[in-house]
């Protein structure tokens, strides 16, 4: 399951940002493009599933959660803070608690290993469709301030790489358990 997070992750660092004339409408123009489903989010979307070690009706089921992560994000842009040609853009966002989730899924498997055993060994695809079940379901969301960096290029603001913690964060998969952040 690794594989699918950077899945999420890789989404965020694939898809370029439109250039905006504020670091606020550059960051919104970041959000709503995946709250949209735009083009480019579906065409990236489709491609890295692709790549997973996962059956043809896993992808679609993880398609389809992946899309109600993006749809359903909600966000509030809090501060802008310039500095020259650079800013950095406070945002809220509510997205839904697949880290929660996952972790349950986990512990289920260790709790009840029995359930996903074939024949005489563990069924990987069926831990598999038992988590992306679970992660299709979710409903519990969590809420992060992120802070996202903008620059001005050619006039224009566009949003920089988040870093891990701030996709991990925006896709409801970031560890809050253990992190100082």
């Amino acid at each position: 399951m690794k594989k699918i997070i950077l899945v999420l992750i890789s989404l965020f660092l694939i898809v370029g940002c439109g250039k905006s004339d504020t670091a606020a409408e550059a960051v919104e123009k970041y959000f709503n493009d995946y709250k949209s489903l735009a083009d480019n989010v579906l065409e990236d979307l489709d491609e890295l599933v692709k790549k997973e070690e996962l059956t043809d009706d896993q992808k679609e089921v993880y398609k389809d959660l992946v899309k109600r992560q993006y749809r359903d994000l909600n966000y509030t842009i809090e501060n802008e803070d310039y500095n020259g040609d650079t800013a950095k853009v406070t945002v809220k966002i509510t997205v839904y608690d697949l880290y929660k989730v996952q972790k349950e899924a986990s512990e289920y498997l260790n709790e009840h290993p029995e359930e996903f055993i074939t024949g005489s060994s563990y069924d990987a695809q069926k831990y598999l469709d038992y988590k992306l079940d679970l992660m299709k379901k979710a409903k519990e969301t969590v809420t992060y301030n992120i802070v996202l960096n903008t620059i001005k290029v050619d006039g224009k603001y566009q949003v920089e790489q988040p870093n891990n913690t701030v996709l991990e964060k925006i896709h409801g998969i970031y560890n809050y358990e253990e992190s100082m952040d």
